[in-house]
Order: C-alpha cells, then structure tokens, then sequence
C-alpha cells in the first residue's frame, strides 16, 4: 500500500505525457515505464489505464466527460504531484497532448507511434504523401473536402461504426468505387486489416472501436470532378439564384487571399459559396456566413455539408446588427446588402490593421456607395465581366452576364 504525500496546492502540477500502444505496457520503452512507475497520479481513459501493470501504483483517475473543461480543476486537485498522462500513440497527433499544451501550459511528452505510422508501414504508403483526417468528435462530413482522385487517405475513427459512414459519405460524394481497408488494433496482439472493398460493395460488420480506415480515392465516372482551388462549378452548390458565380468566385477567393487559420466574415451569404470555398482551401480556415434568410441561411448548412465543411457557422440575422457579437475577423466578403445603413462602415470598423474586405455589386447604387468608399480608404476598383458562348440560330454568339464592380481593400492602420 502507498502513502500519498500532501499536496501542496501552491507547487504546480509535474505533467508528464506518455504515448501508449494498442501493446501497452510490452511496447514501452524504459524511460517511459519510469515515468508511470514514478507518478504519484495516473490519469488517461479507462482502456489505457487497464493496459498498466499493478506495478504502476499511482492513484488511477479516469478523465471525466467532456474532458477540456475539466482539466484545470483535475489539474489543480493534484497539484504539486508526479502526474503522469496517458495518451494513444503520438500525444502531440491528435491527441491529449494538445489539449494539455494549451490549457496547463508546457508539458513533458513521451511519444510512441502514431496509428498513422504503424498503418502507413502495414499499408506501404509514404506518410508524407497520405491525407490525413480525423473523425474524432467531429462530423463525417468533414472528408469530403479531401476526396480527389487517386488520393490516399486514412481516417480516424471515433468507433466501430465510423467504417460504415465513412463508406456512406464516398458513395453519396461520388467516390463509391474508392476502395478501403480497416486497420484495427495497430501494433497490438489483436491487430487484425480487413478488406479491400469498395465503398460501393461494403458489408463489413462493424469491428473493433479502436481502428483507421484507409481509404484509396476513386470518383465514380458521372461524378463531378471538384478541384482544389477556388471556382467550383456552380451546379456542385444548392441554390436560388443568389450564387456567386464560379469565374467571379474565384477572382474573389483570389483577392481575398485566404491563409490557414485565418476567419472570414462572409456578408449576405446567399448560398454561402465564398465562405465554403475559403475553409477549402485549408483545414484551419474560419469563416462565418451572415444571411437573413432562413430558407438560404438553411440552404447555406446543406451546401457547407456536402462540400466538406460542416465547421461553417451561419448566423441567420441581418447585417449590421448581426456582426455584433462575432469574433474579429482576418477578412470580410460583402456580397449582398451593401446599402443597409452603416454595414460598410461596421465592417470596416471591425477589420483589423492588415485586414482585407472585398465587396462585390451589380446595381448603381451599391456601385457609388464603394466608389465613395475607395476615395475615402483606398484600394482598388475594377468591373468584372463574363461572357459565355450560346447559339445564335444556326450559329454561336456571346452572352454577357450582369457586370460585377468589386471593390477590394487592406486596412493599413
């Protein structure tokens, strides 16, 4: 029996993070066995605890659920103790790690691999050339934004039924002929692969929760083919009309200039086409779309949805009022609304210096009320005009579509 020491609640909390295996204790290596025989408190979930010998005598706590905002008082409880984590695999991948890293401040990690390294070893894949995506508490629909032909992706299941909609979604995206695998157990004595089989013919039962689903991308022939960049095809959107259009859109992405991580304001988001293509073109892109139509602010979810971006916020309200209460943003789109009262103006308010804000208009009216505003913040004024080819009785003509004057700005100061 061990005798625990008082805690001192002045002393900070010694955390270490140990990296454990589908092997457990067997795959340790000694320095991190030392650290979990040396820790006066155990902390990990309830299958990662079971994995350690009676040897590990520390107290044994189970993170509680949900587990972010509690980890400042678990922390805080044992303070001036050895605290040793445990996580699976590479805390700092997805892991606890993190979550530790931002809440307590720096931590010690002791990693062990990945599942994406053993599963990249069993599969002969390059990690360097393999999307990964994790469904860990997060909505399947997120992997449609990284399905392209002959990608290889691996996902991270939440559990034993994230398989079957994995399978789901790459049918009804048009990638029903992408063939997968589920890897279980990795580096574990009950490791076991299944498959291949493709989204199309799956009927594998649901298996192990703790598994990765490799999946290699292949578009059905009728599918539409969505690129990477900016300028998807309109028909890949719901809409009623009020859609950027794709040659507009993707000069518009351009002068917007989205980089990771950054938060995007996307004003009067009619089918929400702005907002959708700048969280694709990178995981940690933000954005927020402001539509005061519920049936398109609706519209807007299902677009986001389907394109692989559920993280979109909709904020159904009109602007400016509905700014109001939003995080500060690294840009804002303007593209329905401009002559509200004081909406220009609210939006230029909330840039910060370095801030970018592109608005878009077809009528006269919203046309002065930017020409005022490039004489008043500067910036630059161009019209943007589209022409398609259509037949003209037995001939070929073009059709103009309505201009669109864009005015596009940083804010210096």
């Amino acid at each position: 029996m061990t005798r625990e020491r008082p805690a001192d609640p002045a002393a900070p909390a010694a955390v270490t993070v140990v990296g454990i295996g589908a092997d457990g204790w067997a795959g340790l290596p000694d320095g991190s066995r030392a650290v979990l025989l040396d820790a006066e408190v155990l902390v990990g979930g309830p299958r990662q605890l079971d994995l350690l010998p009676p040897e590990c005598a520390g107290r044994r706590v189970a993170w509680p659920s949900p587990l972010r905002p509690a980890v400042p008082g678990l922390l805080a409880a044992h303070a001036g103790r050895r605290i040793a984590v445990l996580a699976s695999g590479d805390p700092m991948f997805h892991g606890i790690g993190r979550t530790l890293t931002e809440v307590h401040g720096p931590v010690r990690v002791l990693p062990h691999p990945s599942s994406v390294s053993h599963a990249c070893a069993r599969l002969g894949w390059p990690v360097e050339d393999t999307e990964v995506v994790t469904l860990v508490g997060r909505p399947a629909a997120r992997l449609a934004a990284a399905l392209h032909e002959g990608r290889r992706i691996l996902v991270l299941s939440a559990g034993a039924d994230t398989p079957a909609e994995v399978a789901a979604l790459l049918r009804n995206r048009g990638f029903g002929p992408s063939r997968l695998r589920v890897l279980e157990q990795l580096g574990g004595p009950g490791e076991r692969v299944s498959g291949p089989v493709t989204a199309d013919g799956w009927a594998l039962p649901p298996g192990d929760p703790l598994n990765i689903v490799a999946v290699e991308c292949r578009r059905a022939p009728d599918a539409p083919r969505l690129g990477a960049v900016p300028g998807l095809p309109d028909e890949a959107y719901e809409h009623d009309g009020q859609l950027t259009k794709r040659h507009v859109r993707a000069v518009t992405l351009g002068v917007l200039a989205p980089a990771p991580g950054e938060l995007l304001w996307d004003v009067g988001g009619g089918s929400g086409s702005i907002a959708v293509e700048w969280m694709r073109t990178h995981p940690s892109c933000r954005a927020v779309s402001v539509e005061r139509d519920p049936v398109r602010a609706a519209r807007i979810e299902r677009n986001a949805e389907r394109l692989g971006v559920p993280g979109l916020r909709v904020v159904t309200g009109a602007a400016p009022d509905a700014l109001a209460e939003l995080p500060p943003p690294d840009a804002v789109f303007i593209g329905g609304g401009l002559t509200a009262p004081g909406l220009l103006d609210a939006c230029w308010a909330a840039l910060p210096a370095g801030g970018r804000l592109v608005a878009n208009t077809v009528t006269l009216e919203s046309e002065a009320l930017l020409a005022d505003a490039c004489r008043r913040h500067g910036g630059e004024l161009v019209r943007l005009a589209v022409s398609h080819a259509v037949p003209v009785g037995g001939f070929t003509g073009w059709r103009q579509a309505m201009p669109v004057t864009q005015w596009a700005v940083r804010k210096d100061a």
